[in-house]
């Protein structure tokens, strides 16, 4: 007999095979496409004898404007999510790290009815026990049974607002995934971990691939006795290996694959081998029930994103994504202009957060602004010295490297094995030159403000996102210490509304960044 796990992760509420640009739209992904590819390959499972399990695993309700537009606007709506797992007829559900974006009660409304969500190592610090959903379940199917423990990467208090996650513990999901092992296995023929977080470290070899913390821990969790697959996600990477005899799987994101697990049992229920594979959805059909439950909810969402905003001007379009992040662009000095005037301060730095992003045409609708600025974050002010701000930009400055023909080009670092433009910060209200020929550390030449060099002994006001000021993305420099104040509204609202109070912004090129190499 064969048992067949199924997963899709970090569906990030793109349901229809649409990513909501215009006139640019990707349309090879969507729940809609994956939803299919699922329900085809459990009747070929189910014809041949064998068994399927399914698994969404995380960052299913925030990451599109639709889920935007529901927690915005149509806040009654939310029941759509649990419609939709129903449809597919997930077996098991996992928290994602983004669905801690919109707080506790929203997950805890959202996920009121789902019975069949897995949550092992993010407790209630009064109860001890998990804050929503059960640390695992035990499925049988044609007499096998197998066993489920749903876990979510621990770093999210890294990045979360505190309010958002107040009153919640992250414990290790290894040592929470042993305890349940050692709790589960006597019970069971088939053991599944189904983790959101991904690899730090190459699978074949353990060598780390980035900076190893405690974001990542799948290496760590192949490596536990007992276990038979792992479902990973998280880092939106496409894998499919079989490390040691035991399959593990990441489907990439906005359901463009599905994760597939084959493990073949033995008349005793043992897994006696295992294979791994991705199944692309780009080419399959929108499944018509799941286009049926969602589309009169997006057509709302398209005459919401079409509303009109005000105009910018005609050097806002991003063509070349890396000119723009090695020169600064008018669109990235547009938003550090939002951002130092919700503020009050006169420096500010954001990133362009991946090439997706194409920038503003003259006429700007609220879609232009949903689908250029694709987080949630929200603003923080933190106070640091002229030395932080070196140690940032030095940070910075490790996105570049001399390409072998003596040209710049992207440090692998930034894109191997998860593409992390969105880790690369360009900045306003200083002037600075990189020199790449110069080892990483003592690339920073130069840095002024107001004409002169930035005092590294004085203290300057910066305006940073949320997800940056508590340090993610290697910025040890940016700590919740060092915060002076919050604005607590979403960096797309602010946008939009300072477009709306400047109707004749006109943004020429920044000349405040200078790389030499």
């Amino acid at each position: 007999m064969q048992l067949s796990i199924l997963s899709t992760s970090d569906v990030h509420g793109y349901i229809r095979a649409d990513d909501f640009r215009r006139p640019l739209l990707n349309d090879g992904l969507g729940l809609s496409r994956a939803a299919t590819v699922i329900s085809d390959y459990q009747q070929q499972a189910q014809q041949s004898g064998n068994i399927t399990l399914t698994i969404e695993n995380g960052d299913f309700i925030q990451g599109s404007p639709l889920t935007n537009y529901i927690e915005k606007v149509a806040t009654d709506q939310t029941n759509v999510y649990q419609k939709l797992a129903d449809t597919v007829k997930y077996d098991v559900r996992i928290l994602g790290n983004h669905e801690f974006n919109f707080g506790r009660a929203y997950i805890e409304n959202v996920f009121a009815e789902t019975p069949n969500l897995l949550n092992a190592n993010i407790l209630d610090e009064t109860t001890q026990q998990p804050f929503v959903g059960e640390p695992y379940q035990i499925f049988e199917r044609q007499g096998v049974n197998i066993g489920v423990i749903g876990l979510t990467t621990q770093f999210i208090p890294h990045w979360e607002q505190p309010a958002h996650i107040k009153g919640l513990i992250f414990e290790d999901p290894v040592a929470i995934a042993k305890k349940y092992i050692a709790e589960l296995r006597p019970n069971v023929d088939v053991l599944v971990l189904a983790y959101h977080g991904g690899f730090a470290e190459d699978l074949k070899t353990g060598q780390p691939l980035e900076r190893v913390t405690s974001e990542n821990q799948g290496y760590q969790l192949l490596q536990l006795a007992g276990v038979d697959a792992l479902v990973t996600g998280h880092q939106h990477r496409e894998i499919a290996e079989v490390v040691h005899g035991v399959p593990t799987t990441q489907p990439g994101y906005r359901g463009d694959h599905v994760g597939l697990m084959a493990l073949t049992l033995n008349e005793s229920n043992q897994c006696v081998s295992a294979t791994a594979e991705l199944l692309a959805t780009g080419n399959a059909p929108e499944r018509e029930d799941i286009v049926a439950i969602i589309e009169p909810l997006q057509e709302k969402v398209d005459q919401w994103l079409d509303t009109p905003v005000g105009h910018v001007g005609d050097n806002m379009q991003v063509v070349d994504h890396f000119a723009a992040r090695a020169h600064n662009h008018p669109f990235i000095e547009l938003v550090n202009q939002v951002q130092m005037a919700a503020t009050g301060t006169d420096i500010s730095n954001t990133a362009l957060f991946n090439d997706e992003v194409r920038g503003l045409g003259n006429a700007v609708s609220q879609r232009d602004i949903m689908t250029n600025y694709i987080f949630p974050n929200t603003l923080v002010v933190e106070k640091l010295t002229g030395q932080d701000i070196k140690d940032a930009l030095e940070v910075n400055a490790r996105y570049f490297k001399i390409a072998d023909d003596g040209q710049l080009t992207i440090n692998p670092l930034f894109t191997t094995p998860k593409v992390q433009h969105y880790n690369y910060d360009i900045w306003s209200g200083i002037d600075y030159t990189f020199d790449i020929s110069q080892p990483m550390g003592q690339r920073v030449v130069a840095i002024k403000k107001d004409g002169q060099p930035l005092d590294m002994m004085a203290t300057y006001e910066v305006a940073i996102n949320n997800y940056r000021a508590g340090g993610a993305g290697n910025f040890p420099m940016f700590s919740a210490d060092k915060i002076v104040r919050e604005v607590q509204r979403e960096t797309a609202d602010l946008i939009g509304e300072y477009i709306m109070a400047h109707p004749e912004i006109h943004i020429e090129q920044p000349t405040n960044l200078t790389v030499i190499f």
